[in-house]
């Protein structure tokens, strides 16, 4: 009898067990149009109109400012509400090599709109927080 109670112990214990489920964030395949803005915390900054490509984990990029983000091309992956940028390009050094799209962003999605944004914000420092909006083009 204790060998029955002992398995039904652990049968109710393991069936109420619940996975913690992670949210995963995806969109689809397609051209994204928008724009991007470094916003500065201490003063007005540009904003420049971007088209981005996503398909099958590659994407390639074009600004209507040079190198302002530095987009070119590359692959990427999703992780929870995380995507991570890979470039592949080769850049000169005369701009800010932090605006190259690579790297960890935050993203969200609604429908056919993405955004993603890096925080260079800390404790010790105000810095920038770089913001890419755009929308699935039909």
């Amino acid at each position: 009898m204790k060998k029955y109670l002992l398995l039904i112990f652990c049968l109710i214990s393991f069936l109420g067990c619940k996975k913690d489920e992670k949210r995963f964030t995806q969109f689809s395949d397609g051209v994204y149009e928008g724009t991007f803005q470094r916003e500065l915390v201490w003063s007005n900054s540009d904003t420049a109109k971007i088209t981005i490509t996503f398909s099958s984990g590659t994407w390639s990029g074009v600004s209507n400012k040079s190198k302002y983000p530095a987009l070119c091309n590359g692959t990427y992956s999703i992780t929870g509400d995380t995507i991570l940028f890979e470039n592949e390009c080769a850049w000169t050094a005369e701009f800010d090599w932090s605006l190259i799209l690579s790297g960890k962003y935050a993203l969200t999605t609604d429908g056919n709109t993405i955004q993603f944004s890096r925080d260079y914000r800390s404790a010790t420092s105000d810095m920038y927080v770089d913001m890419y909006n755009m929308k699935r083009k039909e």
